[in-house]
């Protein structure tokens, strides 16, 4: 789309929704919606509303979507939307969050676990008891055991691409190889069947909020696959695979040993649950504009291209059927700090002057879609309030970033920004901003199956590139230490750090706000060492998106959950009409 369209649609947008603030999840995507961290309300739905009313229980909910589940191994699922997905519908964690629109939908509540922990030792110790009635989709009952089982399954070298919570928190787990040896860990105790224990290295305040993750599923060892659990995870939630033909299609029906009285957050409004995969383009778009037949019964995944949004603003039917949901997530510029020129710190400050950061948001569709981002942190971890320590103006100011570079001695600067397909104009407006502070950049783009594997090989990553990072539950702990401590580069599979930032007094820094007991203590150090990063200036915040969801005529139950960086919430979608649409 032009830049022209771009502003119409903002202005078209901007007078029919209503946007707030809120949490969100992990993502590790583009914003092309190839993946990977909310309050936002769609055109025509009043405040905290919900899309099509409340499901009826019965009939088949199709999901349409262009890819394939990166993951379902709860020990591997780390990325949107198959944390949504798996942690929804197929199993349970010891938390997990409130399935509310809005703000509340961040909110931490019991899942498999009678309350949110305790904790003892000063925050070292947390204990969680297991409900009554647990089972498993084969009947057998849910074990303290198996939930350890998998927490140290995310140790194996062999199961990668998981969040590694587990083996940063808990104690005496520096060489642990997982469980496939027989070896287990110590740290983690399981006096009885319902109970389990966790002894921490240091304390963790939040640590309630951690064991939300997959990582603390259960999984029973008998049903152990090593890598190919990915194709058929053992179910512990409301649904269960009955088939799955990768990269076609998967079937999910109820799990019949799975008791409602157990779970107050699902509510498994579908019999059967159809995704089919592999749907290419903006065809997902435009079948559930279409509505007919089994696509009014459709919702998409993992949410709408947002050239598709101007086909929606033009049909009044179709955009009371739209939530444009934030996410709680930054989107940055990364600037590889590891070589020339941003090795330099002066360089770095006169990119942070340099990029038009309004020229991102029209290039993704305008003020509705998304908000310039300030600073490194979302609202959401700020209180909701948007904080602005630079001051530097939305649109940039070129010839402070000439200054800058002429301090530095680069007046010729000459380099590559390399993104995936679906940021082509992103990229385009960051060289077009750069130009006018007389730094030539060439756009390189990649196909985005292959994006994370070119960002994660540290030897030969990109000089520029665009990518965002969602906290995995509200707390800066979930954001900082993997965006920018030098610790957690590798190699290969390097998976936030993508300004290959090393430097010590952050790292520091980290370790002193990680060790703090008190939440409210730990949260304003976070926005102070915001304010200190951004001096340092590793990547350059762009914005702060909105997912733009569509339900089928026939769908009900649909808002963005603020947990899971305002993706439609799977606990609780499902069908007007069972009857319609087959």
């Amino acid at each position: 789309m032009t830049r022209r369209t771009h502003a119409a649609l903002a202005a078209a947008l901007a007078a029919t929704l209503t946007l707030g603030l809120g949490a969100c999840k992990n993502d590790k995507s583009d914003s092309g919606g190839d993946a990977a961290p909310s309050n936002g309300q769609g055109p025509g739905a009043a405040s905290g509303s919900v899309i099509g009313g409340t499901p009826v229980k019965g009939g088949t909910l199709n999901v349409l979507t262009n890819q394939d589940f990166t993951h379902l191994d709860p020990a591997r699922n780390w990325t949107l939307p198959q944390m949504d997905f798996g942690a929804r519908l197929i199993y349970r964690t010891l938390t997990t969050f409130k399935s509310e629109p809005g703000a509340a939908g961040s909110e931490i509540v019991p899942d498999l676990a009678t309350d949110l922990g305790k904790s003892s030792e000063g925050g070292k110790v947390w204990t969680f008891t297991l409900k009554d009635g647990l089972k498993y989709e084969d009947g057998t009952p849910i074990r303290s055991a198996d939930i350890k089982y998998n927490v140290e399954r995310s140790f194996s070298p062999d199961l990668t691409g998981g969040p590694d919570y587990a083996v940063q928190y808990l104690a005496g787990g520096e060489n642990y190889k997982g469980p496939l040896t027989g070896e287990h860990l110590a740290s983690i105790e399981t006096p009885d069947d319902r109970t389990i224990v966790f002894h921490l290295k240091r304390p963790v305040a939040e640590f309630a909020d951690t064991v939300t993750l997959p990582t603390f599923s259960p999984v029973p060892q008998s049903q152990e696959k090593g890598t190919q659990y990915d194709s058929r995870p053992f179910s512990s939630g409301p649904y269960k695979i009955e088939t799955y033909d990768r990269g076609k299609q998967m079937v999910l029906v109820r799990n019949a040993n799975w008791d409602q009285t157990t779970d107050s957050v699902r509510k498994a409004y579908p019999d059967r649950i159809v995704v089919t995969q592999g749907i290419k383009g903006g065809q997902a778009d435009d079948r559930i504009i279409a509505s007919e037949g089994a696509d009014a019964n459709a919702i998409e995944m993992p949410w709408m291209a947002h050239e598709s949004v101007s086909k929606v603003m033009t049909k009044p039917d179709v955009k009371a059927r739209m939530a444009a949901e934030q996410t709680g997530c930054t989107d940055m510029l990364y600037l590889n700090t590891s070589k020339a020129p941003f090795d330099d710190p002066k360089v770095r400050e006169a990119m942070m002057w340099a990029v038009d950061r309004e020229a991102q948001v029209t290039a993704f569709g305008g003020p509705a879609m998304a908000d310039v981002a300030t600073s490194y942190l979302p609202p959401s971890l700020t209180g909701g309030a948007k904080t602005d320590p630079l001051k530097i103006p939305a649109a940039g100011d070129p010839e402070k970033a000439k200054a800058l570079l002429k301090e530095a001695g680069r007046t010729d600067l000459k380099m590559s920004i390399t993104v995936s397909l679906g940021d082509k104009t992103r990229a385009e407006a960051i060289q077009q901003s750069l130009a006018k502070a007389g730094i030539q950049v060439t756009v390189n783009t990649v196909d985005p199956s292959a994006f994370t594997d070119t960002l994660g090989d540290a030897r030969n990553a990109p000089e520029l590139t665009i990518n965002g990072w969602c906290p995995d539950y509200p707390s800066a702990a979930t954001f900082f230490p993997f965006i920018f401590d030098g610790r957690t580069i590798k190699e290969k599979g390097n998976q936030g750090n993508f300004s290959q930032f090393r430097d010590q007094a952050t790292m520091d820094r980290m370790d002193q706000i990680a060790a703090m007991t008190d939440v409210n203590e730990a949260n304003k150090a976070w926005q102070q060492l915001d304010e200190d990063l951004l001096k340092k200036a590793p990547a350059v915040p762009l914005m702060w998106q909105r997912r733009p969801l569509l339900a089928g005529s026939n769908v009900a139950g649909v808002f963005g959950n603020s947990g899971y960086a305002g993706m439609i919430d799977m606990a609780v979608v499902g069908l007007k009409d069972p009857a319609k649409g087959k």
